[in-house]
């Protein structure tokens, strides 16, 4: 029985080393393919992150923004802030043409968090964007709660609204791509041969 068991697990191990040595002539015949950089397909016009195509630049909505839609935004921040001019402290600082201000110093004697202190800067646009989309991320530690405003055209109003109460800096300048352009220049040249060739005409024609 011993003797049995002796040759059969030699067998075994005969042919696990057959296997390998298989697997390792098969190897040098043919290589294993090279892993590509990269998987999959590349689709132009989508970003790498986030898998979204860019949208509207924050100067873009803005100018298409509506400050009236941004006061009933506003809305969500009442229960904290107040924004008329010389209204009250509550448990955020009153809002009142804050933007353009140094950061965490708007609110004379009001108790900021030192991460929102530390953070330096002013309200400039870009900034508000950012605190108001995540006032986490913005600066974290702040004592403020709000989750933030994820829609990019409601920030904007936000901002629309906050300028009509107290002013601010001047807003980012629209950049007009080249092709609107050189199709807007086409249309005014139509326009114009158009005038002239109507002056031209002999009247009556």
């Amino acid at each position: 029985m011993t003797d049995r068991l002796n040759t059969i697990f030699g067998w075994l191990l005969f042919a696990g080393v057959v296997a390998l040595l298989l697997r390792f002539f098969v190897g040098l015949i043919m290589p294993e393919a090279e892993r590509p950089e990269q998987m999959g397909y590349v689709i132009q016009g989508v970003e790498e992150a986030g898998g979204a195509a860019a949208g509207p630049s924050l100067a873009d909505l803005l100018a298409g923004g509506d400050a009236a839609a941004g006061a009933n935004s506003f809305a969500k921040c009442v229960a904290c802030h107040t924004i008329e001019q010389g209204g009250a402290t509550g448990i955020g600082p009153n809002l009142y043409g804050v933007m353009g201000t140094a950061i965490a110093t708007h609110a004379a004697g009001f108790d900021y968090s030192s991460a929102l202190a530390d953070h330096g800067g002013e309200w400039t646009y870009e900034n508000v964007d950012a605190w108001l989309k995540s006032p986490r991320a913005f600066a974290n530690g702040t004592k403020m709660s709000f989750a933030g405003l994820g829609d990019a055209q409601e920030r904007a109003n936000v901002m629309l609204y906050l300028f009509e109460n107290g002013g601010g800096p001047a807003f980012p300048e629209v950049v007009v791509a080249e092709e609107e352009v050189v199709a807007e220049e086409g249309a005014e040249a139509e326009v114009e041969a158009e005038a002239v060739e109507a002056e031209a005409a002999p009247e009556g024609a």
